[in-house]
């Protein structure tokens, strides 16, 4: 309503200055026409009203409402005791959220986080919330696991402010973590959103231990505000994990892009030779799209006694490994390896992606069957980018590609769940195996990764060597995340794949995507004057399919391999070995049984829940595979040129 009173006056200021205009143009005509002398008097007579009308109608407006903002304060007042402090400052609210016309306000926190395909519970390691109004408690309680309800009567001010504690002692790439040497935030573990407020501009305020020096973080600074960072809404705040303490950082520029590596852990490295070597990593994996999206960008690395891992993100990537990374060449490789992966997946996953992943919905699972090319295509970017760096010589690289496919074939699960099926169901079994996992599943990572060699052969061989798998990459970088600014669908994602490689996949999409049935691999490598071959060798030891941990000299059964003459005679997990063919078992199993041959019946004396059985089992033969990959005799030049162009050999 004030809009259209105010367009009114606006219209009659202009039209009183037209006719001012004409009243002048009339006294110059006046003795000719005393008709335009009377119309003059009249307009002249109610201009005033009109002006007090127009002034009355701009004294009468109401201000347009401040914008709603969100700033989150993040302190660590006591590091030792494992808890961050969070506030939660929400500005000019009230509109935006309903808060008033509802009576309340639903604030939340994420249940997981992008790249981890698992719900996570984030908010069982919140402690303490309150909310206040103008310095007055409002009431609050808690009405889902995530979800807190805080009454927002008539009087509430448009200002509100959430606090809360976070506990935070797991020190993973995809949660948080604080002691007395530093603290490490995973944002969908530690902030909490308003569903109307998702998408608009908020701070992080950093308060640092008072002997904590640095902070590292993808997130924009505020200029002039110490440990002050902006996002452009909260997706982009879950997406900029930030680290706080006394790191090292060191810099590179790669790709014209400024990046940075925060260094977390007592650890011996060369710092020069790590850089010039992040360096080849990352201008190497920018080959593959032919463009950064990056203004700048930011490693952190936590260095911990064992265990190793990443998380990606939109413009940094959190890295987890061993402190001996650095300390040989097949470590120092490894470590290039996951850093080659994290960062592909600054590209792949985060912008190049199934449509499911993104925008996300952070309560609930997020479903697609394409995790075998955003991860597991990454996984096989991983390898093929330190090729083309020149980590990997060809032998290398083509030794790593029939250990990946031994892997995959080995695994009993690879005949009973597909590379689609496995994708979907990431967010129960991935995360959660269990000692029957290896019969019945397959890793989207690893059978990922094998097709994405089998993708790029066909379109290699497709194209006889004019496209591979990267320009797929690029047209889907292109199209959907630069033009349509969105995720595509299966079927986009096959279409596409089959005009890049300007014929039909059907085998490759049908028989390895999709299903479970063994893969036909010479047909891929044939092309390239390759064929895979079997070298394990052929024993007649029998085999019994029980893998074993030993503890304080005994024996338990932790897997029984599906077909296997354990599985079928009915040895189970957690049955302790005591003796085969009554000698007594320690850690020799294999040495007993090694002169055994397929066919032959052994009885395992085992310990069930207390008590002794006695259990015939008849071994088979060995099914393990060991694949290599080895030249075809009489090698095309065709053949030839295109295993070139493959391994990028000039």
């Amino acid at each position: 309503m004030l809009g259209m009173r105010r367009s009114f006056a606006d219209e009659l200021a202009n039209y009183t200055s037209n006719l001012d205009k004409k009243r002048r143009y009339s006294c110059f005509r006046m003795k000719k026409n005393a008709r335009l002398l009377y119309l003059l008097t009249v307009w002249t007579f109610f201009i005033p009203f009109f002006s007090i009308a127009s002034s009355r109608l701009a004294d009468d407006e109401t201000p347009a409402a401040a914008s709603p903002s969100v700033t989150y304060v993040l302190s660590m007042p006591e590091p030792q005791t494992h808890y961050f402090e969070v506030e939660m400052q929400l500005k000019n609210m009230a509109t935006a959220t309903n808060a008033k016309k509802n009576g309340y306000i639903d604030i939340k926190m994420p249940v997981w986080t992008p790249g981890s395909y698992l719900i996570r519970e984030y908010a069982r390691n919140v402690q303490g919330f309150t909310a206040t109004t103008g310095g007055k408690p409002l009431k609050s309680e808690k009405i889902s696991k995530n979800t807190w309800r805080i009454t927002t009567p008539a009087s509430t001010d448009d200002n509100l402010t959430i606090r809360y504690r976070v506990y935070a002692n797991e020190l993973t790439v995809r949660t948080s973590f604080v002691d007395a040497d530093h603290g490490y935030v995973t944002p969908a573990s530690m902030f909490m959103y308003h569903d109307a407020l998702r998408n608009i501009p908020l701070r992080v305020v950093v308060q640092p231990y008072k002997t904590w020096k640095n902070v590292a973080t993808a997130l924009e600074p505020v200029a002039g505000q110490t440990f002050t960072y902006e996002a452009t809404d909260f997706d982009l705040l879950v997406d900029s994990p930030i680290e706080i303490g006394n790191h090292h950082t060191f810099t590179f520029t790669a790709s014209n892009v400024p990046h940075s590596v925060a260094m977390f852990g007592e650890v011996d490295y060369d710092e020069k030779r790590l850089a010039a070597d992040y360096k080849r990593v990352c201008e190497a994996a920018a080959t593959v799209i032919g463009e950064h999206p990056c203004k700048h960008y930011t490693f952190i690395v936590h260095h911990i006694p064992s265990g190793g891992g990443g998380l990606e993100h939109l413009n940094s990537t959190t890295l987890e490994t061993s402190r001996n990374a650095y300390a040989t060449e097949a470590n120092y490789k490894g470590f290039l390896t996951l850093v080659a992966h994290e960062y592909f997946h600054l590209w792949n996953v985060k912008r190049i992606r199934p449509v499911a992943l993104g925008p996300f919905n952070y309560e609930a699972e997020n479903y697609t069957h394409m995790l075998w090319l955003s991860e597991g295509g990454t996984s096989f970017y991983e390898d093929y980018i330190l090729r083309r760096a020149g980590f990997h010589t060809p032998e290398t690289y083509l030794n790593i590609v029939g250990i990946d496919i031994t892997n995959i074939e080995n695994q009993p699960g690879s005949r009973v769940q597909s590379a689609a099926e496995s994708s979907w169901d990431a967010w129960i079994k991935e995360y959660r195996p269990n000692e029957n996992s290896a019969n019945t599943t397959i890793s989207y990572y690893s059978k990922g990764s094998v097709l994405g060699t089998l993708l790029n052969l066909a379109i290699l061989a497709g194209s006889n060597g004019e496209r591979s798998l990267d320009d797929l990459m690029r047209f889907l970088y292109a199209e959907y995340y630069k033009k349509q600014k969105r995720g595509f669908a299966d079927e986009e994602f096959r279409q596409a794949a089959e005009q890049i490689a300007g014929r039909s996949l059907d085998d490759f999409f049908t028989i390895g995507v999709n299903s479970a049935e063994p893969i036909n691999y010479n047909t891929y490598f044939e092309p390239v004057g390759l064929r895979l071959v079997n070298v394990a060798g052929k024993t007649q030891d029998g085999f019994l399919g029980a893998a074993t941990t030993v503890s304080n000299g005994k024996a338990t059964i932790a897997s029984v391999r599906r077909g296997s003459g354990a599985y079928t005679g009915g040895l189970n997990v957690g049955d302790e070995i005591i003796s085969v063919d009554s000698v007594r078992v320690g850690d020799d199993l294999l040495r007993l049984i090694g002169g055994r041959r397929a066919g032959e019946t052994i009885k395992v004396l085992v310990n069930r829940g207390g008590f002794l059985r006695e259990i015939p089992v008849t071994l088979t033969q060995n099914p393990l595979a060991s694949y290599r990959l080895e030249p075809l005799p009489n090698v095309s030049p065709a053949q030839k040129a295109l295993y070139n162009k493959w391994l990028f050999i000039k």
